[in-house]
């Protein structure tokens, strides 16, 4: 018999970014800017960035289960906040569902991002830890791809 329980967390992570919040905003509002730093290479990525549009990332590392991100937007508020739900599932098995506050805010000459994330995981499929720790490595991602970007300008 599975043992079938939830676990309930959030967590919030601060960044800071050397963009301005118009470009940040733009690294998540563009699909193709937004693969670059979230899909990963090879992954089935879509974005359709409205209010009830939806993002999906399907891919797998190293010949393990297929991920699958399917997200649903709530608010956009340009350059200020987004707020999405997503499903995580692994493989056919859903292994959590979340709220997620992104908010960007003017800090000196770039942004400071807030990401806030209400998560229940289902079953013990995903942890706390490990999607904290898995969306500071995207947040870092996101660093390259604007450091990128600007190297290109």
């Amino acid at each position: 018999m599975t043992d079938r329980h939830v676990e309930h967390a959030d967590f919030t992570i601060e960044r800071a970014y050397a963009a301005s919040p118009e470009r940040v905003f733009t690294a998540w509002a563009e699909e193709k800017a937004k693969a670059d730093w979230f899909a990963g290479g090879g992954n089935d990525y879509r974005l359709d960035f409205r209010v009830g549009g939806r993002e999906v990332n399907r891919g797998s590392r190293s010949g393990g289960p297929v991920i699958t991100f399917d997200a649903r937007y709530h608010e956009i508020v340009p350059p200020e906040r987004i707020v999405y739900a997503y499903d995580l599932y692994v493989g056919s098995t859903l292994a959590s569902v979340s709220v997620t506050t992104v908010q960007f805010a003017p800090a000196g000459r770039g942004t400071r991002l807030v990401l806030t994330e209400q998560v229940a995981f289902l079953d013990g499929h995903d942890r706390p830890e490990w999607r904290e720790q898995g969306t500071r490595d995207w947040l870092e991602t996101l660093a390259a791809h604007l450091e990128r970007e600007t190297s290109r300008a």
